[in-house]
């Protein structure tokens, strides 16, 4: 197959090489830049306590959360314990209750050091919660803030704890919180045939929806085994709207430091499927890509191990290629759509494109067709008209679980 000529790989990539680096740094946990409020004060199902502590009287509960379950400036347990609530264990979902354990790493089990809770990992071997594990626990509360990307594997947890429920009779209320990719919907619709941990659920790649809306469709479309329901209350936030531009105060993974990664994750996150770094052991993860001797782009980078990267990719190997923070910090929410221009123009330049795709990357765009029609050298245009009945129909499905007003179409 011939490849692309190097003039249109220029013209597809031309404005994301000129334009300038930011050149910040981030710190550990807290994004590098403040949640932007909106025009009425946002609050977050988790701090609405009113609404669903007094329901917790009597209870043993199961906290399903993060670093990123927070009542203000204060974890969500420690304000729940202030508030004798009977918590007998913390539930916690990839990367682990701190948030610092690398994509894919095994997260152990243990007991927290500050509260003393027992810590069970939902990551790895044990992704739904036994009986032996629930023996002592009457309802789950989950909170975790979800960035509404299909192969973001919180949106699994929270299929799996919804299941454990039903098989072990228990309660599961959702704290819910914006989602930061909610004002667009795009991409591919999972095949069933390729469903997995990074997709479990017939939906875009891009499905629009905060975690609460979610968890209302899993239950209403009969996605959970034997396509029964489980007994559940969502506690919406107020404030919230599709159209809101949210960035969330806390990194959701260790990897997703700043606005611009959560916006080019859509995009970017693809690449973890293909010979293409995206900066992780980086200052800018999910925020460039490259490999070695990449032939686009003249941005360099060489990955490092770190936290939350321990062993990135090309460890210890400068790489070429783009820098996209700007674009994605600026541009990204503009356009309302996944970017394929980077993806497509890769994948003709690489001096192997028979290597340029591992079989991950069919689980992250939820089948074979993506990557097939790239390969067949396929414009942009044709890929994403050939998602528009899918997406047609999922928006249709989407508008009876939603609790907020809609983005502008």
């Amino acid at each position: 197959m011939d490849r692309w000529p190097a003039a249109k790989i220029g013209a597809a990539l031309m404005a994301f090489l000129l334009l300038p680096a930011c050149g910040r740094t981030q710190k550990a946990q807290v994004l590098d830049s403040a949640p932007v409020a909106s025009a009425q004060a946002l609050l977050t199902g988790a701090e609405r306590t009113a609404e669903y502590v007094p329901s917790l009287s009597g209870q043993r509960v199961a906290v399903v959360t993060n670093q990123t379950g927070r009542v203000g400036q204060r974890h969500l347990v420690d304000t729940l314990l202030a508030l004798k609530v009977n918590i007998t264990k913390v539930f916690a979902p990839e990367h682990g209750f701190r948030g610092d354990a690398d994509a894919g790493e095994h997260v152990h089990n243990g007991v927290d050091s500050l509260t003393k809770l027992p810590l069970v990992s939902l990551y790895g071997d044990n992704k739904k919660p036994t009986a032996g594990q629930l023996a002592d626990v009457d309802l789950f509360l989950f909170d975790i803030q979800d960035v509404g990307v299909r192969f973001y594997t919180y949106i699994s947890t929270l299929h799996y704890i919804m299941e454990a429920a039903v098989e072990h009779k228990k309660k599961v209320v959702v704290l819910d919180r914006p989602n930061p990719n909610g004002f667009y919907v795009d991409g591919p619709v999972l095949d069933p045939a390729f469903k997995s941990f990074v997709g479990m659920h017939p939906v875009p790649l891009v499905h629009g929806m905060t975690i609460g809306e979610y968890a209302g469709m899993i239950n209403g479309e009969g996605w959970l085994k034997g396509g029964k329901q489980c007994d559940m209350r969502v506690i919406p936030c107020s404030g919230y709207t599709h159209d809101m531009k949210f960035v969330p105060p806390i990194r959701p993974s260790p990897n997703l430091p700043n606005g611009s990664s959560i916006w080019l994750y859509p995009s970017l996150g693809l690449f973890e499927g293909t010979i293409v770094s995206v900066g992780r052991g980086t200052e800018k993860p999910f925020q460039c890509i490259g490999y070695p001797g990449c032939p686009i782009g003249r941005y360099r980078f060489t990955p490092q191990a770190m936290p939350g990267a321990k062993n990135p990719p090309y460890l210890g190997k400068e790489c070429s290629g783009l820098d996209l923070r700007d674009y994605g910090a600026f541009q990204s929410r503009m356009e309302k759509r996944i970017n394929l221009q980077w993806l497509i123009g890769m994948y003709h330049s690489a001096p192997d494109t028979a290597a340029f795709f591992s079989s991950f990357f069919d689980k992250l765009a939820g089948g074979t067709t993506l990557r097939e029609q790239i390969v067949s050298g396929a414009e942009e245009d044709a890929i994403r008209n050939s998602w528009k009945p899918g997406l047609e129909a999922f928006r249709a499905l989407r508008a009876k679980y939603l609790l907020y007003p809609d983005f502008a179409p």
